[in-house]
């Protein structure tokens, strides 16, 4: 199970008559239902989110196959399974989720999704409560209307309303976009602790190579539509490729370069944030 992709393309029409945009061109790729944590990335309009549409349907293929959790999913709409059950099982966190809340109190927004796919009122309640305890949401907000709430606030409380209804994988376009330092630090972590406890598939969609660095354990990189690298995040900063495809080294990478360089040390890339790089250049002074 998990999601494959078998020769699948994806072409936007443009104002002109048979002429197409190419979002996606001739995708071949499988990701496990679980143990996953998945980066997608590349430069503006590569083809990311594009991609990430079609990992639980909101896009269908213009050509080609994509088997979701045992759905197929093909270019022929009254052929498709029905999309709800996809979308139940992979829950999909937007770019600003925020925008996309309606309710008149917190606790309600958190429920919205659970009853939408078959929950029963208590049941919604129950797994909003825990959700919300999660995400440390306080309780004295779940009364509050959502439109009263902090930036950062507001995130947690559209990612709860997900997670509440526990997808069996969950994709992330951009969750950190626009959060101050800390709260960014605070969601990635929590959506690191869901993957190494639950052991769910997360797919993220990322700017940010010191956060794909720190958090991904596989990285795709896209570049006009089709995939040039797929594999282990060391391997990528370890080549020429991230460069060609226009990505950062992340700062935990360029501070071994300089220490390497400056100090004479042995560190390898196999170091993924700043507290292993100082346990490591202690060491190396024992």
């Amino acid at each position: 199970m998990g999601i494959s992709f078998k020769e699948v393309s994806h072409y936007y029409p443009t104002s002109k008559r048979k002429v197409y945009t190419v979002a996606l061109e001739n995708i071949n790729l499988h990701i496990n239902e679980k143990d996953e944590f998945i980066a997608l990335v590349g430069k503006t309009g590569s083809g990311k989110s594009t991609l990430m549409e079609h990992m639980n349907a909101l896009l269908l293929p213009t050509s080609g196959e994509v088997d979701i959790m045992g759905y197929k999913i093909t270019p022929k709409k009254n052929k498709n399974p029905k999309l709800k059950e996809v979308r139940k099982r992979v829950g999909f966190v937007f770019q600003f989720p925020e925008y996309q809340l309606f309710e008149e109190t917190v606790l309600k927004d958190i429920m919205f999704a659970g009853k939408n796919f078959g929950f029963k009122e208590e049941e919604a309640k129950e797994h909003a409560l825990a959700t919300a305890r999660l995400l440390k949401i306080d309780e004295e907000f779940l009364k509050k209307s959502p439109f009263n709430l902090s930036g950062g606030q507001m995130r947690k409380v559209a990612i709860a309303g997900i997670l509440a209804y526990d997808p069996d994988i969950i994709l992330l376009d951009e969750p950190t976009r626009g959060l101050d330092p800390k709260t960014q630090e605070e969601i990635m972590d929590l959506f690191y602790e869901i993957h190494q406890t639950t052991h769910k598939t997360i797919i993220l969609i990322s700017h940010d190579m010191d956060l794909v660095y720190k958090y991904a354990t596989r990285v795709l990189v896209l570049n006009q539509g089709s995939i040039v690298f797929d594999g282990d995040k060391v391997d990528l900063f370890s080549s020429s490729i991230f460069e060609e495809n226009h990505l950062t080294k992340p700062e935990v990478l360029q501070m071994i370069d300089y220490l390497n360089c400056k100090m004479n040390l042995k560190l390898d890339y196999h170091i993924y944030n700043e507290k292993e790089l100082l346990d490591q250049v202690v060491k190396q002074y024992e």
